[in-house]
């Protein structure tokens, strides 16, 4: 059998032009699954941040928009029930008065029956 290479940490000097990689030293085939990778440049980056920038002023448009319309059902809303609570009010005394004029006749009427 041949010698088998050690699968362990290859150790390499600091002084070594190779320790860090610059864009574009590596390269990989086609099918490779690092060259697969969802890495991102900052161009993407920052195209993905305006995106979802853009993405979120619109839903808070929107939003906002319907809190609006929330704001002015509610105003409507407030007035109607005005209106009702002055027209129940008026009736109210209404009936009262009227229920007092119809103690007051039916009184008076059944006094000077007798």
């Amino acid at each position: 059998m041949g010698t088998r290479k050690s699968s362990g940490t290859i150790i390499v000097p600091r002084e070594h032009p190779r320790v860090e990689l610059k864009e574009g030293d590596e390269v990989f085939d086609e099918d490779d699954a690092r060259a697969m990778s969802p890495r991102r440049s900052s161009r993407d980056l920052e195209r993905m941040g305006q995106e979802a920038r853009a993405q979120l002023n619109e839903h808070a448009k929107i939003l906002q928009k319907s809190l609006l319309e929330i704001f002015n059902r509610i105003e409507a809303v407030k007035e109607e029930h005005n209106k009702l609570d002055n027209n129940n009010k008026f009736l109210q005394k209404y009936i009262g008065d009227l229920m007092s004029t119809s103690k007051i006749t039916s009184t008076g009427s059944s006094g000077r029956k007798k």
